[in-house]
């Protein structure tokens, strides 16, 4: 993970439907190491555009975690209040609303009346077919506005540390959806409207996001945010549950909710992560964690 690269700032992004795992905070040390790696500033952003999974709950699990593994952030809440009085994404609402806008008036959407049952499922991956492209729609409410994503487009992903990966949008991100039958923006839209406003220019994801990558640097080419298009990426690898799949929020016994209240203390989780990643060496801290990690260059 060595560069000499200087940046601005990154993000710890989770979204407040669930309890975090050990999965996330993988995904957080792996931020925090390469934000103090680049002298880059760490913003705290809760992606709760989905308000029907949105719950207090985890809000307040976010901030009650990070305090207590000591992984560190800059700019962000602090405090349910501060969250819900200042930073929730229904404050940008107004943001995601003009782009959609913008969108909209230089004819880069098309409403949509499918239901998720009804797109074609190909080689299982939901690959939408274009059923109402050429329809027409009226953009009302109960349809779904889907970016038209026309012709193949070469898209330049820089990843961590100096390389450019040169790719296309791939057939699951086909005519992919940017405000849902709720009316509310949909997660490639307003990550990318929030990655902006806030000036990150180094976001940390996992291997799994790759395809949202993608369909988010496409968009931004579209809004011609070009600040959006210079941001460096770090795919990481999953951490994977004792069966073999990636953690979920639903495997209640790896979230650190469960773990505490097993007596684990934050040692004993960095410790845990790193056996997890053949690491065998007893950790203190993220900082350990992540000093590990770069030495094996994982």
């Amino acid at each position: 993970m060595a560069s000499d690269l200087m940046l601005k700032k990154t993000r710890i992004a989770p979204t407040p439907s669930g309890f975090l795992h050990l999965g996330n905070i993988l995904s957080f040390v792996i931020t925090a190491g390469l934000a103090k790696k680049t002298n880059a500033k760490i913003l705290l952003r809760i992606d709760d555009a989905d308000r029907e999974r949105t719950n207090k709950l985890y809000v307040q699990d976010i901030f009650d975690t990070l305090d207590f593994l000591g992984i560190p952030w800059h700019e962000g809440p602090r405090t349910l209040h501060e969250y819900e009085h200042e930073y929730s994404q229904v404050h940008r609402m107004p943001l995601y609303n003009d782009a959609l806008q913008r969108l909209k008036e230089d004819g880069h959407l098309f409403a949509c009346q499918c239901t998720r049952t009804q797109v074609v499922v190909n080689r299982d991956e939901s690959i939408y077919p274009g059923t109402c492209r050429s329809k027409n729609i009226p953009f009302d409410a109960n349809v779904s506005w889907r970016l038209r994503t026309g012709k193949e487009k070469e898209l330049q992903v820089k990843t961590w540390p100096d390389t450019v990966v040169p790719a296309t949008l791939p057939p699951p991100m086909t005519d992919f959806i940017v405000r849902k039958k709720d009316g509310f923006p949909a997660y490639q839209l307003t990550s990318v409207v929030d990655d902006t406003y806030f000036g990150v220019d180094l976001i940390v994801r996992g291997q799994d996001l790759w395809n949202s990558t993608l369909a988010q640097l496409y968009l931004s080419s579209l809004l011609a945010t070009g600040t959006f298009g210079d941001t460096t990426f770090y795919h990481h690898a999953l951490l994977n549950g004792a069966d073999g799949n990636k953690l979920s929020k639903s495997a209640g016994d790896t979230s650190i909710q469960f773990l505490r209240k097993e007596g684990k203390r934050a040692t004993d989780i960095y410790t845990l992560l790193a056996g997890m990643l053949q690491l065998e060496q007893p950790v203190e801290s993220w900082e350990d964690l992540f000093g590990l990690m770069d030495a094996a260059k994982l």
